[in-house]
């Protein structure tokens, strides 16, 4: 924050601090933060951070132009927004959430156990600073769980019903870079992080166009519930998810595969090129260390039917390739309680 900071006492310009941003940020928090906003007189955002702080940022400075919507839950889905936020400008500290180019934002409604997408092209910063060396100081764990969340962004985004040419553009290179850098970056080479501050943002400028999945559809729940990292719920959920999903994406495995490094694709059976796909998502996670079971996050059995209730109408849901229901939301869940991966 300091690098910031010292910019802009150097010119003269005036500023607050609000630090009570959380990971996985709460309408307690968006609330706050608008009070802090009216309090200093404010004219515009810097959100410095990664997913949370920017998200917070955007649902601040949305209800600072929309006060219709200071409640914040009215603010879930496309709440028709009369007016643009007040200016943010976005300085990404993690290589993962694109939340410094997307419509979107996610707040956690802490009475409901309940994580809550809100989809408003009012909210885009009006500038994003996506510079990697402020990123080199992210530890190994966050570095590999955002690198995860741009993975999941990228796969989700190339395989969802609303994809088309030029996103999966995006999607596909992103995937490439990511496959080739992630491993690296979080061991903390700069070259690689570079790469991976890249790789998100193309990937999040594909997907906030075309819509997500059914991995961020059961993502956002685990964080609600139990305060998962929101990168490593989906990290841990994509194999199963992608599995799951096989027999509805035509070639775009193959694709995925390639992409990812996998040699001989190419002359591999349609069956074979998916199966890879998968394994080499799964392979990546376990290399850098991602949680292979839902109880290493702390998922409880008994609490699964509701967590499953939330995940169905969760708006990400509604853009997987195969349609689900929720029977088939709980069992994929209970699949992965001990780390097995389900059939198709």
């Amino acid at each position: 924050m300091k690098k910031i900071t010292y910019l802009l006492d150097e010119n003269g310009l005036t500023y607050e601090i609000f630090d009570r941003t959380v990971p996985n940020p709460t309408i307690a928090v968006v609330k706050a933060g608008v009070e802090a906003y009216k309090k200093a007189g404010a004219d515009y955002i810097i959100a410095i951070g990664g997913g949370s702080p920017i998200d917070t940022s955007k649902g601040i400075d949305i209800i600072i132009t929309n006060l219709e919507h200071a409640d914040v839950l009215s603010l879930e889905g496309d709440p028709g927004t009369k007016n643009p936020s007040a200016p943010i400008l976005a300085v990404p500290t993690t290589s993962g959430t694109a939340a410094e180019v997307t419509i979107n934002y996610v707040i956690t409604d802490e009475n409901n156990h309940r994580k809550f997408v809100c989809v408003d092209a009012h909210d885009i910063p009006v500038v994003a600073f996506v510079d990697s060396d402020m990123m080199m100081s992210m530890p190994k764990g966050l570095c590999a769980s955002t690198g995860m969340d741009a993975l999941t962004h990228a796969i989700e985004g190339y395989i969802t019903k609303g994809a088309w040419e030029l996103t999966d553009m995006m999607h596909i290179k992103a995937i490439e870079i990511i496959g080739r850098s992630l491993r690296a970056s979080v061991t903390g080479d700069k070259k690689a992080r570079e790469d991976m501050a890249l790789a998100q943002y193309i990937a999040g400028m594909g997907f906030s166009n075309v819509g997500l999945g059914l991995v961020h559809g059961m993502a956002h729940p685990l964080s609600a519930w139990y305060n998962a990292p929101h990168g490593v719920a989906c990290a841990t959920l994509l194999p199963t998810i992608l599995k799951y999903n096989a027999a509805y994406t035509g070639e775009k495995y193959r694709d995925i595969a390639k992409a990812l490094g996998v040699k001989g694709v190419e002359s591999m059976s349609l069956e074979e090129a998916k199966e890879a796909a998968v394994e080499a998502v799964a392979w990546l996670g376990k290399d850098i260390g991602i949680p292979q079971s839902l109880d290493e996050l702390g998922v409880k059995k008994e609490d699964i039917p509701n967590i499953t209730k939330d995940a169905f109408a969760d708006v990400c849901t509604g853009g997987n390739p195969r349609d689900t229901s929720v029977e088939e939301i709980e069992a994929l869940y209970k699949s992965l309680l001990h780390g097995s991966v389900v059939t198709a």
